[in-house]
């Protein structure tokens, strides 16, 4: 979080008390809102008393931002950029641009939009809700729902009805003439034009707050009128055909959204009953986007070899382990396309179906009719198959049979939730698989991460202390002799600096010895000694590696690893 003087400045001007200080600064830290806001919340100022008292402290005029038109061709800058750094450039004269700021002392800020539009900044100050309102009116309305449709090639947009049941066609009809219809499809159409990942639509007590994630990070981009809260989920719901009148329970759907006759996007739906309404968040699934080439996933050359090589094996399994939203899905479709030949059976239990596959048994699991993994895969060993894909292995049964068909012939590729690889093999028999099993069946652990890479349109050298290198874990005698890279932040990358991910592994064969370790029954650390000994990296040398060419930024680094 960025700092700001303001707070050290009202206090020299005995405006607030240490003991209110010591109090907002503690609520800003845990809320994460910005300290003006805080100090407004805890009735220390009202909002416009404390924009007067920081125009006169910071020697600049209070305006009205309600009563401003705003020029968007003005700057460079995104609205990402302006609401990160609560900024709004108003006129420029020269090199010189007027920015609307409620926090003038926080100088990251203006120095960061200095840069970025390479222009000297000016400030006039405005009331914290004012700058929002203008934010929220330039990310949403001011952003014509044709243009972005126009720019996506989506003039033909429409909802496609995967479903085989009757829906309330009626329900349909009456929410189609809706102003909350173009604000839908404007959030559903800007985060597919922003490459984000997932979209959240979070109600909360006074405001409803719209979030994209992007390249693994979440930023928020607009906060939607409160009364058309129930309206938005309705309008989702009826999109994703979900009961509209049942908001007590959870439910999940899906929207297939047709942009042109040459590209769909499918959105999974998940709607959830909160405290002050229902949740919604849509994880974006374009096929387009799908990198299925094994080779410009991230890997590096000896890790990629030993990964193809265990997948072409004639049986055994292959586990790829990671946290939520670490690539594990797309690594496994990935060796699946690989392997996807004429004369090979695949089959694939999933959680569901995200992308389909020519040539390719996929199969949606319903625990809740009784189609559950282990269901699923008794049937497929009926099945004839050469390859099973299994989309997580969550419990004792589903790991069980999968063992058994890694030992009678198959090869079966799945994902489990660990933290790195050696422990992927102490995690099974934890399940209650015995150890003698899991060597035998095991050929190899591949866990991962994403990380999000350097911006290519702004990135450079920076300059890091020694010490720093160090404690992150490269050896003294590496300094100097790469370059550490950093993303400056640009118009390309929204001012992050970031710009895509790039996958971070760390791909474990198991060796003889680690066999005879998981036989022994010793532990996960015991594991990882063993497969360093061996050559294998540990997610942070995989990581460190990245930063050494420049792919990743130390900070990223450290952000998706942890120390060995």
């Amino acid at each position: 979080m960025k700092q700001s003087r303001l707070g050290d400045i009202l206090l020299k001007n005995q405006s607030i008390t240490k003991e209110q200080l010591e109090h907002v600064q503690r609520e800003v830290k845990l809320s994460g809102d910005t300290i003006t806001a805080q100090l407004v919340k805890q009735n220390i100022f009202t909002e416009i008393d404390l924009a007067k008292l920081i125009g006169k402290l910071f020697g600049r005029p209070v305006i009205d931002l309600s009563k401003v038109e705003i020029d968007p061709g003005l700057t460079k800058l995104s609205v990402d950029v302006m609401r990160k750094n609560m900024t709004i450039p108003l006129q420029r004269k020269g090199n010189v641009i007027t920015l609307a700021v409620a926090d003038p002392y926080d100088i990251n800020s203006l120095d960061e939009v200095a840069f970025i539009s390479g222009s000297q900044v000016d400030v006039v100050i405005v009331p914290e809700s004012q700058l929002i309102t203008k934010l929220d009116e330039m990310a949403g309305m001011a952003s014509d729902l044709e243009d972005v449709m126009g720019e996506l090639g989506a003039v033909d947009m429409e909802i496609v009805d995967t479903d085989d049941d009757q829906f309330d066609e009626k329900s349909i009809a009456e929410s189609e003439g809706a102003p909350v219809v173009k604000l839908v499809n404007l959030i559903l159409l800007d985060a597919i034009k922003r490459g984000a990942s997932d979209i959240h639509i979070e109600p909360y007590e006074k405001i409803v707050r719209v979030r994209y994630r992007i390249d693994g990070v979440m930023h928020e981009i607009m906060r939607p009128p409160m009364k058309m809260r129930d309206a938005i989920v309705s309008r989702i719901k009826i999109q994703a055909r979900l009961d509209i009148a049942e908001r007590r329970v959870p439910q999940d759907g899906r929207i297939k959204l047709r942009l042109s006759k040459a590209k769909t996007v499918d959105f999974r739906v998940s709607v959830l009953p909160t405290l002050f309404g229902e949740k919604v968040v849509m994880r974006l699934l374009d096929p387009s986007n799908l990198q299925l080439d094994m080779t410009k996933l991230g890997y590096e050359a000896e890790d990629l070899k030993n990964f193809q090589h265990a997948i072409h094996l004639p049986y055994g399994m292959v586990l790829v382990t990671g946290p939520t939203g670490s690539g594990k899905t797309v690594s496994l479709y990935s060796a699946v396309a690989e392997i996807n030949q004429p004369g090979v059976n695949i089959c694939t239990a999933e959680d569901p179906v995200e992308f389909n596959f020519m040539g390719i048994n996929q199969v949606n699991v319903h625990a809740e009719i009784g189609m559950d993994f282990p269901a699923a895969l008794k049937s497929f060993l009926r099945q004839d198959p050469d390859i099973i894909l299994i989309g997580e292995i969550r419990d004792y049964d589903t790991a069980a049979i999968g063992i058994k068909a890694a030992l009678t012939g198959h090869m079966v590729l799945a994902t489990l939730h660990t933290n790195d690889a050696p422990s992927t093999m102490t995690r099974m028999i934890n399940m209650g698989i015995e150890a003698f099993l899991v060597g035998s069946a095991v050929n190899l652990v591949t866990a991962q991460r994403l990380g999000r890479r350097n911006c290519a349109e702004c990135t450079g050298p920076v300059e890091i202390p020694p010490e720093a290198l160090i404690d992150a874990g490269i050896p003294k005698e590496e300094i100097g002799s790469f370059t550490p890279m950093h993303g400056k932040g640009c118009g390309v990358c929204n001012g992050t600096g970031y710009k895509g991910r790039v996958g971070i592994y760390q791909v474990m064969p198991v060796f003889d010895e680690i066999r005879d370790a998981v036989y022994a029954g010793k532990n996960s650390d015991e594991i990882n000694a063993i497969a360093i000994s061996k050559g294998v990296k540990t997610l942070r040398m995989a990581a460190l590696n990245k930063v050494k060419d420049g792919s990743i930024s130390l900070e990223e680094c450290l952000r998706v690893t942890v120390g060995d």
